[in-house]
């Protein structure tokens, strides 16, 4: 088929009628334009088409805006969730210490978590902001705790080395200042990092044992195990549970051999003795802590007791 192509008249058309007399073609058009120079109309169904899609393009500019903010807000929604279950925890301990004892508990717990936050951020490790739950202290969560048991153990050991600090700080003021009040903070805050230390994961003793000797964490179940027996307590029944559950699954894994388990545990000689003077230290300092904040209400009960 041969190609044919339309020629359009070269001689402007008037659609008002027939030509006027002259050879003017502007003539009789009340607009002053030619028909040419007219702004063509555009079709009906594609002008409602385009309207459509630039609407759902605003609309998804909008949507993406939004959740752009959203993000700028994150960390702020974090810090309103710490913030929110300190409050809670300040509201549950102040039944039974008051409020400004509880409020004091409470940021030492704070103290304690941060310095597992900051072990973390140095073995290059994003941690979350603390969050605390009433009668069970405060956690934060991370994708994991080092490449291997040295680096757990020394962001297990670092809650408490920092909480030792800040225990250390309400005891000082409680001396400069004659303060029982400041005493007894820093009592419950010793005992708190003290009780830490327990050879059990997933308390932070049984992270530092991780690297030192893993077999230790039986001899530390056993201890929490004889102790509710002694002293029943709910609480530490759940933490005796949770234990348990940790012990069990960490021994499987390490039974099971594999060359990512023999080297996750793979310690130094040098590291470890580190490790254990570290442990070590921090349990005498602690107990040394607590003796010295030792006292006694006139009714004869230990302000520090729990």
């Amino acid at each position: 088929m041969e190609n044919s192509e339309l020629s359009l008249p070269t001689t402007p058309q008037v659609l008002t009628g027939a030509p006027l007399s002259g050879s003017d073609p502007l003539a009789g058009n009340p607009f002053g334009e030619r028909p040419s120079e007219r702004p063509a109309q555009r079709g009906g169904l594609r002008g409602r088409i385009g309207s459509a899609l630039a609407a759902i393009a605003a609309l998804f500019a909008k949507f993406f805006a939004a959740i752009k903010g959203a993000l700028i807000f994150l960390p702020k929604l974090k810090m309103l969730t710490t913030a929110g279950t300190a409050l809670v925890s300040v509201a549950a301990y102040s039944l039974f210490f008051g409020w400004w004892f509880a409020l004091g508990f409470v940021i030492l717990l704070f103290v304690h978590e941060m310095g597992h936050v900051i072990a973390l951020r140095r073995e290059g490790i994003k941690a979350s902001a603390p969050m605390f739950i009433p009668f069970m202290g405060a956690l934060i969560t991370a994708k994991s705790l080092g490449e291997n048991a040295l680096a757990e153990a020394r962001v297990g050991l670092a809650g408490p080395i920092l909480g030792t600090v800040g225990s250390g700080v309400c005891l000082a003021i409680g001396e400069a200042a004659n303060s029982d009040f400041f005493r007894a903070l820093a009592y419950i805050g010793f005992f708190l990092n003290l009780f830490n230390l327990l050879p059990i994961v997933p308390l932070d003793g049984g992270r530092a044992m991780a690297a030192m000797a893993p077999w230790m964490w039986f001899l530390g179940f056993g201890g929490l195990v004889a102790l509710e027996l002694l002293a029943p307590n709910p609480i530490l029944l759940i933490i005796v549970f949770f234990a348990g559950f940790e012990l069990y699954r960490r021994w499987q894994a390490r039974k099971s051999g594999s060359i990512e388990q023999a080297a996750y545990y793979r310690v130094s000689p040098r590291n470890r003795v580190l490790v254990g003077i570290v442990y070590l230290g921090l349990i005498g300092v602690l107990v040394l802590g607590m003796d010295a904040a030792h006292i006694l209400s006139t009714g004869g009960h230990s302000f520090g007791s729990i």
